[in-house]
């Protein structure tokens, strides 16, 4: 019966974000696999909006996984220093190349086992992938999902790979990709983690924790 309850309460999650946020995308700025790869890595700690300003250049420099994986990390790391973290970063980059280079025939992998093999992805990266540019069901669990779908009460969990595992029960394969990238645009907008706007939330009807504080 809960697990029915939840699965009610997922639906209408996915269907009340879609409404309010129909154009659902990765706001990441990226014309290949590798360059969303990238990207993706270099957005750990630092916006998204500053990865947009880094990335021009650094891929007019290394227009490929060959370019990148013949470049020094120092090289690297002089593109995509305000990203922080720029040292541990540059050295993955060049590391994820060398490996698509050399085990995966210069092509981004299309499943969640074999981009996690890549240094420097997990499996929020490799969700994304495979849900973005290979159009694959994925569930990509970052800060924003964990915190709101823990808020609606879909879990009461902490660990990502958990959290992935109990939304892929949850959500229609079709829709998950969208709806975690809705998810972040949510938790920008209203339900952020310091102060969530519950009287303004799209979901307050029915979300475990936006009914609790809209009866206070």
């Amino acid at each position: 019966m809960q697990n029915n309850t939840k699965k009610r309460r997922a639906l209408a999650a996915v269907e009340a974000l879609k409404a309010e946020y129909p154009d659902a995308k990765c706001s990441l700025t990226y014309e290949t696999p590798l360059q969303l790869l990238i990207a993706t890595r270099l957005s750990a700690q630092c916006t998204d909006a500053r990865v947009n300003i880094v990335t021009p250049k650094l891929f007019e420099r290394f227009p490929t996984a060959d370019d990148f994986a013949a470049a020094e990390y120092k090289e690297v790391a002089e593109y995509i220093k305000s990203c922080g973290l720029f040292k541990t970063k540059s050295r993955d980059i060049v590391e994820m190349c060398k490996k698509i280079r050399d085990d995966f025939g210069g092509k981004v992998p299309d499943t969640i086992e074999a981009l996690t093999t890549l240094p420097g992805v997990g499996r929020k990266t490799a969700n994304l992938i495979c849900g973005d540019v290979y159009g694959k069901p994925a569930v990509v669990v970052d800060t924003h999902c964990i915190r709101i779908t823990k808020k609606l009460g879909l879990h009461d969990l902490t660990d990502p790979k958990k959290i992935e595992t109990e939304l892929k029960k949850l959500l229609p394969p079709d829709e998950s990709n969208d709806f975690c990238h809705r998810l972040v645009l949510h938790g920008r907008a209203v339900c952020t983690a310091r102060s969530p706007k519950c009287a303004e939330c799209c979901m307050n009807t029915f979300c475990k924790t936006g009914l609790k504080e809209l009866k206070k």
